[in-house]
């Protein structure tokens, strides 16, 4: 696909064209070099958003009272499966849950009791760099990248399968972007490397090249293990046993069931006190009921009796209630995001989860679309702005997601960085200090004149608005003067400026060696496998 640089200028667009041109030309280039700086340039970096507007409540008292119910009946009555893990339903059952086979069954009210009595309301995950630890819970809000898919797209590329240079570029423009707060995790699925390894490059890569937090691998007990045991090395082993370095999710296998490879890393790093998003994921109508309702009752007893059992395994374990809860095509089966439903979901979740006590976390600016277009963006939009009013205290999948999961956009990762920076001012209010009521600049203007050239006017020009880095505000002629570039085109210009000017946090060359020699370690134990 062309960039648009060699679009023709329609006749008098811009009649310095025809004369003087060296100066138009290195005008535009100034311009061009300035937009995609400003990706880097916003001036101080918040870690996260202290969200300043209240969460929505969707839910009356008597509707939220109405799914807890429901969520108890089915505990009680259908109950949840823990497949492949005896030790787990012992836990359970010593706890006075009814164990049958594989199948627990709780009395109503005792998940809920179990969480309130130990669950942390809030806490902090720490980055290596401490001006980047986060607070999860409360009023802040934590944006993190896309997670999982095994594509990758760009302009000039197209879609193909992704490699480990792709992720660590990926991870690269993450560290600069100043609207992210996480690295994430599996911010693309490295399929170059070994299935049953590549968790260590891509946990590396994270500690390498940034120094944000970030994700542990999330398949499994074994590699729990490895990234618990890459954090020591990272941070120390005593830090590591006192604080939270890692973040990661446990998906129930909806409806009803909690599978060994999830459980396995659930144990894991709530035995050493690492945080875990306990997550339902569904798609109503095929893994939920096809209703609002039945969804949100069903998404509650799967976190209900995950997170009892993960307050089990060690009281005061950092936890979150997970909620991704998204809808189907009726007519074709396919995964539909942006709609109406998922957001009634995603508001009716955060007052679930505060009436829980816990953090939430859910899901952002997801899409079906193929490519960075307008249904991206409107899917995108609608998901991430419903997460931010719902009250969500981590929101993944914040940038970059396309094509249902299957892929990470390299231009969608700048608009959607885009949005999360509007969503991030809008959510810090209404500045109501002395200087912001502006009576002073009222008065010294008067009737009839304008704020232009006004003292408090020049004092904020930099920083009154939110300035954006993927749209065009510029009149047509400038527009068109500049290449004629849509949003996908200047995206690409901006995430390669910010590859050119990736700013190395760094490593200690003593940690990094012993990184690498622990990885060396654990892939010398088996052979490459094409398979989890």
């Amino acid at each position: 696909m062309s960039n648009g640089a060699s679009r023709p200028i329609e006749a008098g667009a811009n009649e310095s064209m025809t004369k003087g041109a060296a100066k138009p030309q290195r005008q535009r280039r100034g311009r061009r070099a300035r937009h995609a700086a400003i990706a880097s340039e916003q001036g101080p970096r918040a870690p996260y958003i202290n969200r300043q507007i209240a969460a929505i409540d969707i839910l009356t008292e008597e509707g939220l009272s109405v799914i807890e119910a429901n969520a108890d009946t089915i505990l009680r009555e259908i109950g949840m499966e823990f497949r492949g893990d005896p030790e787990l339903l012992d836990i359970l059952k010593d706890a006075g849950a009814d164990i049958k086979g594989e199948r627990a069954r709780f009395e109503p009210g005792m998940a809920r009791q179990i969480i309130l009595s130990s669950a942390p309301k809030s806490f902090t995950q720490h980055a290596r760099n401490p001006a980047n630890s986060v607070v999860i819970g409360g009023s802040s809000t934590v944006l993190a990248p896309s997670w999982g898919p095994p594509f990758v797209h760009d302009l000039e590329g197209g879609r193909r399968y992704a490699t480990i240079e792709d992720f660590r570029k990926l991870v690269k423009i993450h560290q600069m972007l100043p609207h992210l707060h996480h690295s994430g995790g599996v911010v693309c699925e490295p399929v170059d490397l070994p299935a049953n390894k590549r968790h260590l490059d891509m946990l590396y890569t994270h500690m390498r090249y940034s120094d944000r937090a970030f994700f542990g691998a999330l398949i499994g007990a074994e590699r729990a293990q490895h990234s618990v045991d890459m954090a020591k090395i990272l941070f120390g082993e005593e830090f590591v046993a006192e604080n939270c370095v890692l973040y990661a999710v446990s998906n129930t296998n909806a409806p009803l069931v909690l599978d060994s490879a999830m459980s396995g890393a659930l144990k894991t790093y709530a035995r050493n006190n690492q945080a875990v998003a306990c997550t339902p994921w569904t798609l109503a109508g095929a893994m939920s009921p096809c209703t609002v309702a039945g969804t949100l009752a069903q998404v509650l007893a799967e976190a209900l009796a995950t997170l009892a059992l993960l307050q089990l395994i060690n009281p005061g374990a950092p936890c979150l209630m997970g909620s991704f809860a998204s809808t189907m095509s009726m007519q074709s089966g396919a995964p539909t995001f942006g709609t109406p439903e998922a957001a009634k979901m995603v508001l009716a979740s955060g007052q679930l989860a505060r009436r829980l006590g816990v953090p939430l976390h859910t899901v952002g600016t997801l899409s079906a679309s193929k490519l960075p277009d307008g249904q991206a963006e409107q899917e995108g939009t609608l998901g991430l702005t419903m997460a931010m009013l719902a009250g969500a205290n981590f929101i993944n999948h914040a940038t970059g997601w396309l094509e249902g999961g299957l892929v990470t956009s390299y231009e969608k990762t700048i608009i959607d960085a885009d949005l999360c920076g509007k969503l991030a001012s809008f959510f810090e209010g209404i500045d109501l200090s002395a200087e912001a009521q502006a009576l002073d600049a009222i008065r010294e203007v008067g009737p009839g004149s304008h704020f232009l050239g006004s003292s408090h006017t020049q004092a904020h020009f930099a920083d009154a608005f939110y300035t954006s880095i993927a749209s065009d505000s510029n009149s047509f002629e400038q527009w068109q003067a500049d290449g004629g570039l849509d949003a996908a085109e200047r995206a690409n210009k901006t995430w390669k400026h910010l590859l050119d000017t990736y700013q190395d946090p760094g490593l200690d060359p003593a940690v990094d060696e012993a990184l690498q020699a622990y990885m060396a370690k654990r892939k010398e134990e088996k052979p490459d496998a094409d398979f989890y």
